[in-house]
């Protein structure tokens, strides 16, 4: 096992033989991380972390620490971070509440950018990125494939959905629909199409991107139908689509709402 003689790790902390720990780095009682997993100078893990195979941790991260809530009386709760994450200098990870679901979870190959946040209770899927100083509020959802520019601050309770991009310095208070780029501030946060470039990179067909925009325009560039109507059309003519579908009950699903409004500029 490669630890520095400078790092602090306690007994109870359980680390694959296979870890390397950086200069000064503090691991406490609680932690396990599992093979090939690189922790940085200065990096601290705390309470019941649960980190998987793979991952980086750059230099001072903080991962595991008590959530910001005032809710929070030194319960036992959690981090979970799976497999082959790149979280960059001073990230900071947070704990679930008694009050959410427990703990926060950290699917496999995401990227989180230096200075960025995960609150309590946080949901985030697979290989999704995070730019510089990008801010979860607590409860947030992010599906697998989505991206955030750098300083987006994400209300609590926001869900973003699979392969949308949301623009930098933005401010979510509203569910971003799966597929869409979106951008703006609050109220002026606007949807400016969908993220086809993203979507070929993946391979999703030509095909589906078609039907894809086809319900965009339905959903998104029709003002004169009512939601409601607007997703029930989509779905008549799209129905074969599985994009389609999972952007429909996507929007069926949400409590704060979703970003609507449309803007020409990319």
């Amino acid at each position: 096992m490669n630890i520095h003689e400078t790092a602090v790790v306690d007994s109870g902390a359980e680390l694959d033989p296979t870890v390397i720990v950086g200069p000064y780095a503090i691991i406490e009682k609680g932690v396990s991380v599992a093979a090939n997993t690189e922790i940085g100078p200065h990096a601290v893990i705390q309470g019941i972390t649960e980190i998987g195979t793979g991952n980086k941790i750059g230099p001072f991260a903080t991962i595991g620490g008590p959530p910001q809530d005032l809710s929070y009386k030194n319960e036992p709760t959690k981090v979970v971070i799976g497999n082959n994450n790149l979280i960059r200098e001073y990230v900071s990870i947070h704990r679930g509440t008694v009050r959410g679901r427990g703990e926060t979870l950290i699917g496999d190959e995401n990227m989180l950018m230096g200075y960025s946040h995960v609150a309590h209770d946080c949901i985030l899927g697979n290989q999704i990125i995070i730019a510089n100083g990008g801010t979860l509020g607590g409860h947030v959802v992010i599906e697998d494939k989505a991206s955030l520019g750098g300083h987006v601050g994400v209300h609590q309770f926001s869900r973003i959905g699979t392969f949308s991009y949301v623009g930098g310095v933005s401010g979510v208070t509203k569910d971003v629909p799966p597929y869409m780029i979106v951008a703006g501030t609050r109220n002026r946060m606007r949807v400016s199409g969908i993220n086809h470039i993203g979507l070929k990179r993946n391979g999703v067909s030509t095909a589906d991107i078609k039907k894809l925009r086809g319900a965009f325009k339905i959903i998104f560039l029709n003002q004169e139908l009512l939601l409601k109507e607007a997703l029930d059309s989509a779905m008549k003519e799209y129905s074969d689509c599985d994009l389609v579908v999972h952007l429909v009950d996507f929007i069926r699903d949400s409590k704060r709402g979703i970003v609507r409004s449309f803007s020409e500029e990319e």
